[in-house]
């Protein structure tokens, strides 16, 4: 089975052609994933809202078709709730990963959710292993899919981190939602007369029951902790040097922008605050540049510096 590939869509601050800049706005307003916005104007619900917005016509085709490739397989067998509730989650988890390492771009796309039913159906095949035949085939088949969707992840413009959240929120949610009974287990209900209790089986088996435990854990916590983070304004980059690698590998051919931004502009009410991020005096013309961009939107400029960053206090007009 050919699974599409799926991507997440970055918007970049920086300045850019004019109908590119007000198509963002737009995405801003109805509720892209804006990390100013979640953590200074209280907007988590940006995390999930992202999902069901998108870069354009082929963004969305490229997104509903791999939905519908792998989403109705799972449906079938395990029921929408159970699908619903795993597309959901991964989402978020998705959302909160981009939203930790991606903080000068928004970011719209469903593909953190979709990376979430990959996620999920290697972990269903992992955890049901007993019941299936050409096992080894049909892992091999999956990890080669997975693999080549999150390799398009690293081109420019493309919020691998999203990818990869939702692929890990899903990985760990089917061990706790795609479980099956194990092989020869039989319920008691429909047990024929001459039964023996006695030589049943357990409905599942030692190590499901683990990685049932340990899935349930791992994934409360690590959303929880990551959540915290995010609402403390914490910056994952700050930690991790070479993380962002995994959402962008610059080559010859395209630039990645992987050093901070000269300039990120964040909506802190009632005031618009623009951080220049990179040392004098070399950002200094920068960020000047980024405010002109956006003059006509502005009022009451007033700035003021520290030995590495520039602040320039906002005041939107209207």
């Amino acid at each position: 089975m050919v699974h599409p590939v799926a991507v997440e869509t970055v918007y970049p601050v920086q300045p850019q052609r004019q109908e590119v800049k007000h198509y963002r706005k737009w995405l801003q307003k109805v509720g892209a994933l804006d990390v100013g916005r979640v953590v200074h104007r209280h907007q988590g619900w940006r995390l999930i809202s992202c999902m069901w917005l998108h870069g354009g016509v082929f963004h969305l085709l490229a997104n509903m078709l791999g939905i519908l490739v792998i989403g109705i397989r799972l449906e079938q067998e395990f029921g929408f709730v159970l699908i619903g509730l795993l597309f959901v989650i991964s989402g978020f988890g998705g959302s909160l990963l981009s939203a930790l390492f991606i903080q000068s771009n928004i970011s719209v796309g469903a593909s953190g959710a979709l990376f979430g039913l990959l996620g999920g159906m290697l972990s269903e095949l992992i955890t049901n292993w007993t019941i299936y035949e050409n096992k080894l085939a049909a892992l091999l088949t999956l990890v080669i899919i997975i693999v080549i969707n999150l390799a398009v992840g690293i081109l420019p413009h493309v919020d691998n981190f999203a990818h990869i959240g939702g692929f890990l929120t899903g990985f760990l949610l089917g061990f706790v939602f795609l479980i099956r009974p194990q092989f020869g287990w039989v319920n008691q209900r429909y047990a024929p007369l001459n039964y023996s209790p006695e030589r049943a089986k357990p409905k599942f088996k030692k190590y499901q029951c683990i990685l049932w435990v340990l899935s349930l854990v791992i994934l409360i916590v690590g959303l929880s902790v990551g959540l915290v983070a995010l609402l403390r304004g914490v910056d994952a980059n700050d930690h991790c040097s070479w993380c962002h690698y995994l959402s962008c590998v610059p080559t010859s051919k395209w630039s990645c922008h992987t050093e901070p931004s000269y300039c990120v502009l964040r909506d802190e009410y009632p005031f618009s605050v623009v951080y220049c991020q990179k040392p004098f005096p070399e950002s200094r013309n920068r960020c000047l540049h980024s405010i002109i961009q956006h003059i006509r939107e502005f009022e009451n400029l007033s700035v003021w510096y520290s030995s590495n960053l520039v602040f320039f206090l906002v005041d939107r007009v209207g």
